[in-house]
């Protein structure tokens, strides 16, 4: 296909580089020469408007998505025009406003569910939107043909394409991503004033929490004020359980069980959050093997591991404050925690507390 991208920051740069790796015909604009020039150096595609492009994907900041789009659909009438913008239901009331009912069939609303902290074309990558979920909102008058082809450039992505209504997807992405992004920047802002060995003793609890934080001021404020009636609904609910939780740090009568019960609500909400490939929730066993911090040892780990024949699930790894030292945390389906531990143990690994040691002292 030839696709015209209107935009080369990250997301519209990984776009390029991603499809131009499938052997597309990608053009890139910019209203920034540099950015442009920057992300056709870096293989997203070549600089210039084809004359008649298949589909025009917008990739610019959600505030001037809109008049973005109506433009691509007035210079390129033949071509399908979709955009990358995570905020549907106003985008499309605004196109609305802006085109004809020819041209408005002719747009398809997209948002592909991948980023980075980062921002720019130098922070793209090519497999940015593999295995994520790449969201369409289509309808009953979006001609088939037209869909097919944004379902076949998402699908070459590597993306997993879902179809939702615009206005579900903005209940959602209010929830899974926007509210995170808020909370998030707050629990960070606590650090601001905290002393240096306060703030020393983080460990990888704080680190989840913020990974978010770094994220781009200028472009998550268009983000929440084009989302703003969703948003703000999530954050009034989170905002009566917080000052539950603020009452019962008071220590009155029912406190405590007023924080347990937080405490088990967040675990029911977690336990909701899909698994691995986007299935079922599953519980896996935990098994933590210390790594010293040095060249190679995680590869030999994960090489021990495989001669054992145990697949890895999941895992994380934090590193200990003042030592050179890693821990791992290796995520596996509890059938086989004993069978790790008593491999690894074998092969000199040392692993606090394991599942052997608490059933010999038990």
């Amino acid at each position: 296909m030839r696709v015209h991208i209107i935009g080369t920051g990250l997301l519209g740069a990984s776009l390029g580089l991603a499809l131009s790796a499938k052997g597309h015909q990608v053009t890139l604009e910019d209203t920034s020469p540099t950015a442009q020039q920057l992300a056709a150096d870096l293989g997203a595609g070549d600089v210039g408007a084809p004359a008649h492009p298949d589909i025009v994907v917008v990739a610019t900041p959600p505030d001037v998505a809109a008049q973005v789009i109506a433009a691509a659909l007035e210079d390129y009438p033949n071509a399908t025009v979709t955009d990358v913008a995570s905020v549907k239901t106003r985008l499309l009331e605004a196109v609305r406003e802006l085109v004809t009912a020819d041209q408005l069939d002719r747009y398809i609303g997209c948002h592909p569910m991948a980023g980075r902290e980062k921002s720019g074309a130098i922070a793209a990558q090519s497999d940015l939107f593999t295995a994520r979920p790449w969201v369409i909102c289509s309808d009953e008058d979006t001609p088939a043909d037209r869909l097919g082809e944004v379902i076949a450039m998402a699908e070459d992505t590597g993306a997993s394409v879902l179809h939702l209504d615009p206005r579900i997807h903005d209940a959602a992405v209010a929830k899974v991503s926007h509210v995170p992004q808020i909370v998030s920047s707050l629990v960070a802002s606590q650090l601001r004033h905290a002393p240096l060995e306060e703030i020393s003793l983080a460990g990888q609890g704080l680190r989840d929490v913020t990974r978010i934080a770094a994220s781009d001021p200028g472009l998550w404020t268009q983000i929440l004020t084009g989302n703003a009636e969703e948003v703000r609904s999530v954050l009034v609910d989170l905002r009566t359980e917080l000052d539950e939780v603020i009452g019962a740090l008071e220590l009155g009568p029912g406190s405590t069980g007023l924080l347990a019960k937080a405490i088990a609500l967040g675990n029911e909400g977690h336990d909701r959050i899909p698994g691995k490939h986007g299935q079922a929730p599953t519980t896996y066993a935990v098994v933590t093997i210390l790594v010293p911090d040095r060249p190679g040892m995680l590869a030999r780990l994960f090489m021990d591991i495989g001669d054992l024949g145990v697949n890895v699930e999941d895992f994380r790894m934090d590193h200990a404050s003042g030592r050179k030292l890693g821990m791992v945390d290796v995520s596996v389906v509890p059938a086989i925690q004993q069978e790790l531990e008593i491999g690894l143990l074998s092969k000199g690994w040392q692993i606090p507390e394991s599942a052997i040691e608490r059933e010999g002292t038990a």
